[in-house]
């Protein structure tokens, strides 16, 4: 799967609206979700997200679509360059800028701490933080660092794992998050190489996946 998010330097994780393009899709059947008869349940491609993110030299995040996928870092400095054309700078006071400094100020944190150093913990506030988080992550400005799993009695990891987030110059460093070329050059990079990787994919298909809104 790493050498596969390599090749095509994009890879949402579910299914997507190109046709056989996600990690969902071109895994193996035994790789898919299944309901277990004492009631669990097994997912080979989730439960490698965590290793592709730490040890595959690829960035995770909401950000197709605001859904989750792979960046592979040689295309990074790329897409982030052009998301950040296409948003305003943080405004001075805003949420987004606190969310980002608090993150700044930890490092890193998983998303519930993150909401909570954030004020987000009144009734309802879970989906209104989520939906920041998410735009942010759109943006180019958080990504998922790891998974962090809790553990029963036994010391056994168990649930979906609570995503780790920083921000990409944290983890990264600024200069694997810099790029030389104008955003429009960057853009026109992807596309060229999308539609060399993926020739079922259309121009809207693509705009769609580089852009930061459906």
């Amino acid at each position: 799967m790493i050498d596969l998010i390599h090749e095509l330097g994009f890879l949402p994780l579910l299914r997507s609206d190109i046709p056989g393009f996600s990690a969902e899709q071109m895994v193996d059947e035994d790789c898919s979700y299944v309901v277990l008869p004492d009631g669990g349940w097994d997912w080979p491609l989730w439960k490698w997200k965590g290793s592709v993110i730490t040890d595959g030299g690829c960035v995770y995040g909401k950000f197709f679509g605001s859904k989750a996928g792979f960046i592979a870092m040689e295309w990074w400095p790329h897409f982030m360059n052009w998301r950040h054309s296409l948003n305003d700078p943080i405004e001075a006071g805003s949420v987004e800028e606190a969310i980002l400094s608090t993150l700044q100020a930890h490092g890193s944190l998983i998303t519930r701490e993150l909401r909570a150093a954030c004020g987000f913990t009144g009734a309802k506030m879970r989906s209104r933080f989520d939906a920041y988080v998410t735009r942010l992550q759109m943006q180019c400005r958080i990504v998922t660092e790891d998974f962090v799993y809790p553990r029963d009695r036994h010391n056994r990891e168990y649930g979906w794992g609570w995503s780790l987030l920083t921000t990409p110059e944290h983890l990264y460093g600024r200069e694997a998050c810099s790029c030389p070329c104008a955003p429009q050059e960057s853009f026109a990079k992807m596309l060229n190489h999308l539609h060399q990787v993926l020739p079922q994919a259309t121009d809207a298909h693509l705009h769609r996946l580089l852009a930061t809104k459906r």
